[in-house]
């Protein structure tokens, strides 16, 4: 199983849409609180809440809470623009976790030193724009590790 690990996301359509993308691929979101929406927003079931029950969520106070829960994943991958390795060229295995920041702040700066040597970037063409969509970055390191896994 794949998890995806969301960091305080601000952006409710945001969450819907990975939801939707881990209850069409199987993989797990662990939501890490504060969450800057309720579940119940009207924008998060528009982009995925039709697809909630199908969904293996877990939510989690904090993120020493995620990390001691017996559902997390066994190794953890950040995805940031401040990486030097790419996200193609790691091997990913069963029960990783693909960990995204929120929209507005990325992960914090403990999470990247705590992370070092496992955060990955998603190389970008034009070095003048910041950084992806959230959603549209957790499809791109999805579909990538679940290429590699099946």
């Amino acid at each position: 199983m794949l998890h995806l690990v969301l960091f305080n996301p601000e952006i409710p359509q945001n969450t819907g849409n990975i939801g939707r993308l881990c209850a069409i691929t199987k993989s797990r979101l662990h939501l890490i609180h504060p969450l800057g929406f309720t579940i119940t927003d009207k924008h998060l079931k528009r982009s995925g809440m039709d697809y909630w029950h199908s969904l293996d969520v877990h939510h989690h106070e904090d993120w020493e809470s995620f990390r001691v829960s017996p559902f997390a994943p066994r190794r953890l991958w950040l995805f940031t623009t401040k990486a030097d390795h790419v996200y193609w060229d790691v091997s990913y295995a069963e029960d990783d976790g693909l960990v995204f920041g929120n929209e507005g702040h990325g992960a914090p700066e403990w999470l990247h030193t705590e992370m070092e040597g496992q955060r990955l970037t998603i190389p970008h063409a034009n070095t003048d724009l910041r950084s992806l969509n959230l959603s549209t970055a957790a499809g791109i390191a999805t579909y990538e590790a679940l290429r590699q896994l099946r």
